[in-house]
């Protein structure tokens, strides 16, 4: 077993001299700021001026054309132009780096990036064109000034009030710069068969961290070339309670495409998404800027005037376009007709297109495995200035052997102990829905003695329908198949609302009901578009409003009762089978089904290519389509910690989470809601609990299904304040979000936050509990939970002064590996065997270097691998092996796959307790507080461990409930604007846009790496 782990995480040496650099630096001249406005704003409307300059596309091009340039982002205050601090400046460069921008050359992008300030119709505008020569001559006649800036600190920091280390902004570049230009100084990494060579890449003004990438390899795999690079991400981090901040080193994999559809002889590009190119010159941009390694970003997008593609205007391939002084430039139509032409040597710009799920298969693996992440660290660790060394190693903290739950879900060997577990299981899941419909009432039929369950299967064809009916009795350990064998497929063809075709099991337990339904009258169909309405938002809301009232009156005749939810397994097809955007059925049928009370659990019946032939695969997918139905009628069981006496009696689990729909999502409109949860262990053993959902409108706690099917209400926007602010601070018909919009609405989000925390935490003041939050997804909205803001056995809701939390309540942060947040790691295997991916509870060494706050506060959780990944931790992504035949093969094709390494910081608890009442005698322990949270990931009911706590799993599912749309009365006029929804970066934190990290999209799941993204439990 492994007794220690390490982490690609690196902090100064203490006590050490700092690690300073020197540099020249430059202001941003503010004398622009009038006549380049007045330029930015021409042809606006008053309510859309801007009054900060848009410089991000001038900076990414600044760091592209001008070696060793970081560009720092401007200020943007509330009231008035972007003013830097005293001691920051606009641009910094290497003290003894060359002139980056000598001669005309400044004059050249300056000019060039006027013209992306322009107003898009400027035919016959003298004024216009007046104000464009003016401005030319004010950003060309000024030189630009640089200044000495010697000594600068780069990892030094102040700590806060809670003793956390408090980087200046600027640290958050400039250091993670330095040590990028350290290691690309390096010798190239030598694997078997090659090198690799890193070269950086420009990063946006508030990426706040630095991204080396290798040259491209090329693998043959099942007889065609595949290409992909290896990259490494170096950013800067804090973490509660430690004085020093850290440095993380991020390896990952990024894959190119390069084969092209057979129908149409070019990329398969996503529709309505921009999609990434790394270009790179074999020349300098621009005639007299010394050679750079450094690449170029920009974006395709689809020219909807000549249906072809474009370069995004205001990116930087717009201004290196114009420049257009390093000859062949790429032209979209070729380099998308032949892209393997242009991802190798040759004259001009070199380029390559990100590769993407919607691409289709790439035969590359994902990802990289911990042996060969230890292998390319130890090389990057050469590089280290004096001084930063890296982070002790963590070892076990308390509990036995991984830090299992006392009711950890068995792993039985031999197929007797497999089927005799499974009963077991089963028998436990009629129980816990048994022990649910008496004490909520919330699935018993009305009058009945015995506890009577109602559920629902609307089946579009027989096959799946067959699998469902097997998979359910299987599900609930029921005998015999309910009277499905005495029921004709004329008798299920023609069931329609109250005369379904019922199916009935019996059990000493309950009495379990199955009504099964035909989606019939096109409640299954893609939503009908009507082509006269113009807005595609308001085309699609038309359309799911239509199915919306359809579904629910379907069920309403079949005796669905809102007052008791039910539950319902719904058939869908496969998203693909709907081609044209806003047709797909799928939300409409959940907010249907949830306006008559019918919660819902979809199952995809695939089509076409994707058609299943394996049974296998479809009982299997049918039978977690239950598991997970009735998990959201709250038949869930609770991980019991093994603490004994070290925590309270009865001790209950609160989950906060933010909700959050972009106006890009499925309805097309913005919202931002908290939602809690509250998880309440039962005197009954066995894992039984009770999951209650905060109703803030009555200010109770409420049955989980209760919960989620009022999400629906409370996600509705009322039109009115559409009409003015688009529900999310910004007006419907605004082409774009502006920055004090943005701020303007996140203030009142705050504030409505911290009334709902206020009304909540005051309902759990009578027992003991542990709430827990999710740092990326809730410090926005409460600012409290944010590094800098934090301390120690506080809280601070609003803007009230901290205070001292309640007696009986403790507070405890998660957080994730979005934003590269948590370090990579692995496990310290004995000299001469792979590295590899050990499950545990680690905490800090005592006096391993850690601060000794930290040490205690803050610990790590990491699971067990699922069964279905059987992958060496040797894998090697670079070289080719000799296989036990004698064969050369590579291991490029092989996906690697890496769990994550929860953070898990006690930031509130009682560790000294007052000898008389109301206190407690016993006072808290941080580190049991931080065990059984790390036990709540290991959910006996999940085949394997979740990426979050159960109860923040339970919170975050409540997003699916959560679909914006416009109030009943007006939803046919009330329309919502598409063309200002963003569009995702094609950068994904881990491998490549098409590898996405649960955590960083805030999708609560299984915890299956990032290279193998976890399907949320709610389909």
């Amino acid at each position: 077993m492994y007794r220690e782990i390490r982490r690609s995480a690196y902090h100064l040496a203490d006590p050490v001299a700092p690690w300073t650099e020197d540099y020249r630096a430059l202001r941003f001249p503010e004398h622009w700021q009038s006549a380049l406005l007045a330029l930015h704003n021409h042809g606006r409307p008053d309510g859309e001026w801007q009054r900060v300059l848009p410089t991000r596309s001038l900076d990414i091009a600044l760091q592209t054309l001008a070696p060793e340039v970081i560009v720092r982002p401007r200020a943007r205050p509330p009231v008035g132009g972007g003013t830097m601090p005293p001691e920051d400046f606009w641009m910094y460069v290497p003290a003894d780096a060359p002139d980056p921008l000598p001669g005309r050359a400044g004059g050249q992008v300056l000019n060039a990036w006027l013209r992306t300030l322009l107003p898009r119709r400027t035919e016959q505008d003298v004024e216009l064109r007046a104000l464009l020569l003016r401005c030319s001559d004010e950003l060309t006649g000024t030189p630009l000034s640089w200044e000495s800036a010697p000594g600068v600190d780069l990892l030094g920091a102040h700590p806060t009030d809670g003793g956390t280390a408090a980087p200046k902004p600027r640290q958050f570049q400039l250091a993670t710069d330095a040590l990028a230009r350290r290691i690309r100084a390096l010798d190239p990494y030598p694997f078997e068969g090659g090198e690799l060579r890193f070269r950086a890449l420009p990063r946006g003004t508030r990426d706040q961290g630095a991204e080396l990438m290798s040259q491209p390899l090329c693998r043959t795999i099942k007889r065609r070339e595949w290409w992909f690079s290896i990259t490494l991400n170096i950013s800067l981090h804090t973490v509660p309670f430690d004085p020093r901040p850290r440095l993380h080193l991020h390896w990952g994999v990024r894959r190119w495409a390069t084969h092209t559809r057979s129908d149409t002889g070019r990329l398969p590009l996503p529709y309505g998404q921009s999609t990434t190119v790394h270009l790179r010159p074999k020349i300098p941009w621009l005639p007299g800027v010394p050679a750079t390694e450094r690449g170029a970003l920009a974006r395709l997008r689809r020219d909807r005037a000549s249906d072809g593609f474009t370069w995004a205007e205001n990116d930087p391939a717009g201004i290196l376009h114009q420049l257009s002084v390093v000859g062949r430039f790429p032209v979209p139509d070729r380099l998308l007709a032949d892209p393997a032409d242009w991802i190798g040597d040759g004259p001009g710009v070199r380029a390559a297109v990100v590769h993407s799920n919607h691409m289709g298969v790439h035969e590359v693996g994902p990802g990289l495995m911990p042996h060969q992440r230890s292998e390319l660290t130890a090389w990057a660790e050469a590089a280290l200035p004096p001084g930063v060394v890296r982070l002790p190693d963590l070892v076990r903290g308390r509990g036995k052997g991984i830090g299992a739950p006392a009711n950890r879900r068995p792993k039985p060997v031999g197929e007797p102990a497999k089927k005799a577990e499974e009963v077991r299981v089963a028998l436990a899941r009629r129980r816990a829905l048994a022990v649910l419909a008496d004490r909520t009432g919330l699935t018993s039929e009305p009058g009945a003695e015995q506890a009577y369950v109602t559920v629902r299967l609307l089946w579009r064809t027989a096959e799946l329908r067959r699998h469902a009916v097997r998979e359910f009795a299987r599900t609930l350990g029921l005998d015999g198949d309910g009277g499905a064998d005495a029921l004709s497929e004329q008798d299920f063809d023609d069931a329609r609302p109250g005369r379904p075709a019922v199916l009935d099991w019996r059990s000493p337990e309950l009495v379990v009901r199955l009504r099964c339904l035909p989606l019939v009258h096109g409640l299954a169909d893609r939503l009908v578009l009507d082509p006269s309405v113009t807005r595609k938002g308001e085309r699609t809301a038309r359309a799911l409003a239509v199915r919306r009232r359809e579904l629910s009156a379907w069920l309403r005749a079949d005796g669905a009762d809102q007052n008791r939810p039910s539950l319902a397994l719904v058939e869908i097809a496969h998203r693909t089978t709907f081609h044209e955007a806003g047709t797909d059925p799928k939300f409409a049928s959940r907010l249907g089904c949830a306006d008559a009370g019918v919660l819902t659990q979809f199952v995809v019946t695939p089509s076409g290519e994707r058609r299943i032939a394996n049974a296998d695969t479809v009982e299997h997918r049918t039978h977690h389509a239950w598991l997970d139905g009735f998990r959201q009628l709250g038949v869930r069981v609770l991980p019991e910690h093994t603490l004994g006496g070290d925590l309270p009696d009865g001790l209950q689990y609160a989950a906060l989470w933010m909700v959050k729909r972009r106006k890009d999502g499925p309805t097309r409109l913005p919202r931002h809601l908290p939602v809690a949860v509250l998880v309440t262990p039962l005197l009954e053993g066995e894992g039984l609990c009770v999951v209650r959902g905060w109703d803030d409108d009555t200010r109770t706690w409420i049955p989980y299904p209760h919960f989620l099917l009022g999400l629906v209400k409370k996600a509705e926007v009322d039109p009115l304040a559409l009409d003015e602010t688009g529900s999310g601070g910004t007006a419907v018909n605004s082409p774009r979000i502006t920055a004090k919009a943005w701020r303007t609405n996140l203030s009142e989000q705050r504030k409505d936050t911290a009334r709902f925390l206020q009304r909540m935490l005051h309902s759990l003041r009578s027992h003991p509990t542990v709430l827990l939050t999710h740092a990326q997804n809730s410090r926005s909205h409460w600012p409290w939970l944010q590094d800098g803001q934090i301390e120690p056995d506080m809280i601070k809701i609003g803007h009230a002064p901290p205070g001292g939390i309640d007696d009986e309540l403790r507070l405890v942060r998660v957080r994730g590996r979005a934003g590269r947040e948590t370090a990579q790691w692995w496990g310290l295997a004995e000299p001469g065997k792979a590295h590899g991916q050990p499950a545990g509870f680690w905490s800090a060494p005592p006096s391993g270097g850690e601060h000794r706050h930290a040490g205690e506060r803050v610990f790590y959780s990491s699971t067990e691998r699922p069964g279905t990944f059987a992958i060496s931790p040797a894998l090697d992504r670079l070289a080719a092996r000799v296989n036990a035949a004698g064969n050369l093969t590579s291991q490029a094709g092989t996906g690697a796959w890496n769990p994550s390494l929860a953070e898990i910081a006690v930031l509130g608890c009682h560790t000294e307790r007052d000898a008389e009442p109301p206190s407690p005698p016993v006072p808290d322990e941080p580190e049991a507080l931080a065990l059984a949270t790390h036990q709540l990931r290991m959910a006996p009911d999940y085949p394997v461990a979740l990426s979050l706590p159960l109860p923040l799993h339970l919170a975050g599912l409540a997003q699916a409930y959560v679909l914006p749309t416009v109030a009943a009365e007006d939803q046919e006029t009330v329309t919502a604007d598409e063309e200002s929804a963003s569009t995702r970066s094609d950068q994904s934190s881990e491998n490549s846009p098409d590898d996405p990290d649960p955590d960083e999209v805030d999708a609560p799941g299984l915890d299956t790496g990032p290279e193998a993204p976890g399907r949320s439990a709610l389909r």
